[in-house]
């Protein structure tokens, strides 16, 4: 797809970018090569392709879940150095 300088001027302003009047062939000239490569692949057959949420394959890395017994409130309140019956007591953080 050919662009005019114009078109790069445009883009450039839209993008908020600051293309100098020298460097404007150079970004011409790459910009329409990466238009051509969009075109190229705009030709491909995906009509037999499934839609991929992800890149590659991925499966659940974490294991089942287990149910286990847990600690007793007064097991866990037993290594507090200060508690009530059933909190943790702590130094107040706002005075």
């Amino acid at each position: 797809m050919a662009l005019t300088s114009a078109d790069i001027q445009r883009l450039a302003k839209l993008a908020r970018l600051e293309v100098s009047p020298d460097r404007i062939p150079a970004t011409q000239a790459d910009l329409s090569r990466i238009l051509d490569l969009f075109e190229l692949l705009a030709q491909v057959d995906t009509s037999n392709v499934e839609p991929l949420v992800h890149a590659i394959e991925i499966s659940d890395v974490l294991g089942p879940d287990h149910v286990v017994e847990s600690l007793g409130v007064q097991d866990v309140l037993s290594n507090a150095p200060s508690h009530d019956e059933s909190f943790f007591k702590v130094p107040p953080v706002l005075g």
